[in-house]
């Protein structure tokens, strides 16, 4: 989901990157969905977070088994950094703000952010320098959610938590980002590590949370065993990192200019939400921001 300014040559074919890419986003409109579906319902945060993480921690077993928990040659900050930006503790923290926060304005506020604050991270801590047409991008995505601030004063839809609560998940992810790119582990080993420390993380809290997996209604975890467990933990995980490989951080991230839209016209569709003028105009502002922001358009020297 975040751009990076990305110096390392493809590995692999940009066909087979592109359509990771493009899967990514779409299994991330799904996600952003069915959590705000989910919210309020029989599946509390931490059941789902449950499923985000265990599953596919059983799944990749034998590849965190290999690497063991603490690979060695592998710097302990990154990894550290990774599971906190895309664990379970990145979870909590994007499913807190979307109790309160439709679909449409989720894509903006998360998604739509994370490559502002993957920049922002990159030049205050990393003496990254984005040229023009990054800085524009940047600044349609301040604009874009500016835009969805000023729609929603004093109609009470959107509340601090939105504004506050979602872009610190985003600035979780962007950490993320940087710590996957410095990490040297493959797509396989960043996901089986992030899924099985989560998933120790979410058992050590187990005796002081209530589970409801055994009551809820299996037509409610059915479908968050597809988009929490396999979808959203394994196999867009995964392809994330087969994106960021294949194609590197920046051209993968052009493809998350289509998140924005993709959740607000799904929050429609699926959840009912009310999609107004201002929203939809928002979601499109910062998809092209994201866009712009990736570095893709820029001038090559």
């Amino acid at each position: 989901m975040t751009p990076i300014p990305d110096t390392t040559a493809p590995r692999h074919s940009a066909g087979l990157g592109a359509a990771a890419a493009l899967s990514v986003v779409l299994i991330w409109a799904a996600w952003l969905i069915s959590t705000r579906h989910s919210i309020g319902g029989s599946l509390s945060a931490f059941d789902l977070s449950l499923l985000r993480y265990g599953i596919p921690a059983a799944l990749l077993t034998p590849v965190w088994l290999r690497t063991g928990l603490w690979p060695k040659g592998v710097p302990k900050l990154p990894l550290v950094l990774m599971v906190l930006g895309s664990g379970a503790p990145f979870f909590q923290v994007v499913a807190f703000g979307m109790r309160s926060t439709p679909a449409s304005a989720a894509g903006v506020l998360l998604p739509g952010l994370m490559p502002l604050a993957t920049a922002l991270i990159g030049v205050a801590l990393l003496g990254e320098r984005p040229d023009m047409m990054r800085k524009i991008g940047m600044t349609a995505i301040f604009a874009g959610g500016l835009l969805l601030l000023f729609a929603n004063i004093g109609d009470g839809s959107l509340s601090w938590i939105s504004y506050t609560v979602l872009p610190t998940g985003a600035t979780l992810w962007a950490v993320y980002t940087h710590a996957f790119r410095r990490s040297g582990l493959s797509a396989f080993e960043g996901a089986a590590l992030i899924c099985v420390w989560s998933t120790i993380l979410n058992l050590l809290f187990l005796p002081f949370v209530d589970v409801h997996l055994l009551s809820a209604p299996f037509s409610e975890t059915g479908l968050q065993i597809l988009t929490q467990g396999v979808l959203s933990g394994l196999v867009a995980t995964l392809l994330y990192g087969t994106a960021v490989r294949s194609l590197g951080g920046t051209q993968a991230a052009a493809y998350t200019a289509v998140t924005p839209v993709a959740a607000a016209i799904g929050g429609r569709l699926i959840l009912g939400e009310p999609l107004g003028m201002a929203a939809m105009a928002a979601a499109l502002i910062t998809g092209v921001g994201v866009l712009l922001s990736t570095g893709i358009l820029s001038r090559r020297t």
